[in-house]
């Protein structure tokens, strides 16, 4: 019997097929969720005060007060170099420095207070920065006698010898630094024991400032030598003084008594001048070729007993003379209504430096006084202890202009 056809017992199975492997990309072993991407962090805005371009910079700081308008100077250079095309031309008024004194009594009495206060300063505005002379150690021996460039001028309270001439202090209230300058040396003059016997000194000027950083300047003292004034020239650089003598200027005579010059200067359009008591006349210097002049009041004011004084107008700097009706005094109380009475209290002592259009009138015995020239008002120079404004009371200016914007 035939066998059927079929697999044979206990044969061999068949193969399998053999897998395909599939080449997997490596991100397929990932977890299949994907991350969420990374904030964007915003880009920093700027500051709000950058954004200003120059323009509205410069509208905002033109608005400042001079003094708040120097402090945001030092922000930053590009504030400074913006600040500097803000500064007025003209260097800003701060205030006043002065000796303060007690009121004397009416006349006939005579006033026996002869104290010396140490000179004090009265800012213009509560923004003004506040000036002290307390970091010169001997500015309490000295006396007020000259501002000119931002710099003070003290001659000693006590007079010197006669024929000889005084040391100078002056100091800078900006960078409280000072000096002290000895007196010209006697080798400085020719003959010098001959010229002393018939010396008289009168007073000594703030001439020029080299620089407002830094304490370089000239200075002038003058005396009158046998009938003609001779001049004294201190250059000084960073504390370093050399005198010069100048020859006696022979072309001026001083045909009077050299104790009726006033020891202090008035500077006004350029040029110095002294007055003169009792006189229509001022003694004149000037500055570029230290010649002295005389300067003729208008005949108006009379030669005698002339109560006027020499200045500056407000508006332009020119040249004036300014005087004062009598009835202006009218609104004093207890101010004696006899003219002579009068005469021989009252007398203006200065035209404001500061070129406000004010002048200041001394009333002895009835304090001192501004009188403005536009509004005709007249208002009392008191402090808040009692004390009055002493003559004379000098306008100080900033030193022009600020050393750090020099280089803006």
């Amino acid at each position: 019997m035939a066998r059927k056809a079929g697999k044979k017992k206990g044969g061999s199975k068949p193969k399998p097929k053999p897998k395909t492997k599939t080449k997997t990309s490596p991100s397929s072993s990932l977890p299949t969720s994907i991350p969420p991407p990374r904030p964007v962090e915003p880009k920093a805005a700027p500051e709000a005060i950058d954004v200003l371009n120059g323009t509205v910079l410069r509208n905002v700081l033109r608005r400042l007060p001079l003094v708040d308008l120097l402090r945001a100077a030092l922000a930053c250079h590009r504030w400074r170099r913006v600040a500097a095309r803000c500064l007025p031309r003209a260097p800003p008024l701060l205030g006043y420095f002065f000796h303060p004194v007690k009121t004397p009594p009416p006349p006939p009495t005579k006033d026996t207070e002869r104290a010396h206060h140490d000179a004090v300063f009265a800012p213009l505005g509560a923004s003004s920065p506040r000036r002290c002379l307390g970091f010169a150690p001997d500015a309490s021996r000295f006396k007020l006698y000259d501002c000119h460039q931002g710099l003070l001028l003290l001659e000693p309270t006590v007079s010197p010898p006669k024929g000889t001439l005084p040391r100078l202090l002056v100091a800078d209230p900006a960078t409280r630094r000072h000096t002290l300058l000895p007196p010209p040396p006697r080798r400085t003059v020719p003959d010098d024991r001959r010229w002393r016997l018939s010396r008289q000194y009168v007073g000594s000027v703030l001439l020029s400032r080299a620089h407002p950083s830094k304490l370089c300047f000239e200075a002038v003292c003058f005396a009158i030598e046998d009938g003609h004034p001779r001049a004294w020239v201190a250059s000084v650089d960073d504390g370093q003084c050399r005198w010069r003598a100048l020859p006696r200027d022979t072309g001026v005579e001083v045909d009077f008594d050299p104790k009726l010059l006033k020891g202090r200067c008035v500077h006004a359009a350029g040029n110095l001048y002294w007055h003169i008591c009792n006189s229509g006349r001022v003694l004149a210097l000037d500055p570029a070729t230290l010649r002295f002049s005389y300067l003729l009041a208008p005949a108006v004011l009379g030669d005698r007993f002339s109560k006027y004084r020499i200045g500056e107008t407000p508006d332009d700097g020119r040249l004036c003379i300014v005087t004062v009706e009598n009835q202006v005094y009218d609104t004093v109380p207890g101010l004696p209504r006899d003219a002579r009475a009068r005469m021989a209290s009252i007398w203006i002592t200065d035209i404001d430096a500061g070129r406000t259009g004010k002048i200041f009138i001394q009333m002895s015995g009835y304090g001192r006084y501004s009188f403005d020239l536009k509004t005709r008002k007249l208002e009392r120079l008191v402090m808040k202890g009692g004390m009055e404004y002493g003559d004379p009371i000098y306008a100080y200016f900033l030193a022009w202009p600020p050393a750090f914007l020099a280089q803006a």
